[in-house]
């Protein structure tokens, strides 16, 4: 290790702890989170402290693993920020929303782990990915696609998936990151709805929220095209949004993409409460 760079560091954002790991830096990850947990397989060996995370971050927990930098993201809590702060490290806070947000985040966090190379290289791979989706999907008629990441009170995905949508060669509707009401998506007539909740992982009441929310008129319920797509998949802005974009492409484009991982639909939506659905895979 190079002796300017951080030795310790305690990632409290999975996307940051997907990141080191890609560019080979996930041993100087002393504490992360249990959401870490969930992308990156390495960090669940019982190594490392599993702390609160940039929702809840509490001071005490991040001075116990001696961090020489702290990772988070910002803005959430105030009072959480203030813990970080509060326990003396040096903070990095990230605060993406675009893919050149995600891009940027992955050559700020390799370029302090003294890993700027493989920082690029990682970036290069990822572009290219997406690439070859967009091209795939270019000339194609483009479905009128809902994705969102909450859902009491309903609010769409982020810009970069919105991004995404757009990759996989559907017309992302609503404001990316923004509240909006059951009755304004049911208007646009979304021909794809995609649910992918922060915290829920695979778990979205699909058959639930359609029945509930009087979507069972939309193009999509009528169609079967009603989709959870692992959290993790689409909410951590990293690495692994390229699966997040394989689940897309193939919600959006089956013709074209072949069912991936981390991806449920609805099969059948007749006018009963009574619905198939398949299992994520």
């Amino acid at each position: 290790m190079l002796a300017h760079t951080p030795r310790r560091i305690v990632s409290l954002q999975p996307s940051a702890t997907v990141i080191l790991e890609a560019v080979g830096e996930l041993e100087r990850v002393v504490a992360c989170t249990r959401y870490c947990c969930d992308v990156v397989a390495a960090v669940r060996d019982g190594s490392r402290l599993i702390l609160d995370d940039s929702w809840t971050a509490n001071a005490e927990q991040i001075v116990s693993a001696r961090p020489d930098l702290v990772i988070a993201a910002v803005p959430y809590q105030e009072k959480a920020v203030g813990e970080i702060l509060k326990s003396g490290a040096r903070f990095l806070g990230l605060a993406p929303k675009t893919l050149a947000d995600v891009y940027t985040d992955i050559a700020t966090i390799a370029g302090v782990a003294g890993a700027s190379e493989r920082g690029e290289r990682v970036i290069a791979s990822m572009q290219l990915q997406i690439e070859a989706v967009r091209k795939r999907t270019a000339g194609v008629s483009a479905p009128r696609v809902f994705c969102e990441e909450w859902g009491k009170p309903i609010i769409a995905s982020q810009p970069w998936v919105a991004e995404l949508v757009e990759v996989a060669g559907g017309e992302f509707i609503g404001a990316p990151g923004q509240q909006i009401k059951p009755e304004q998506v049911l208007s646009f007539d979304p021909e794809v709805i995609i649910a992918a909740w922060c915290g829920a992982g695979g778990r979205v009441p699909l058959e639930k929220i359609i029945a509930d929310r009087g979507w069972r008129q939309s193009s999509a319920a009528k169609t079967g095209r009603v989709f959870c797509i692992l959290d993790e998949f689409l909410n951590t802005p990293a690495l692994t949004l390229l699966d997040g974009l394989s689940a897309l492409a193939f919600a959006i484009h089956p013709e074209l993409f072949p069912r991936s991982k981390g991806i449920r639909q609805i099969t059948e939506v007749p006018s009963s409460t009574v619905v198939k659905s398949g299992s994520v895979s």
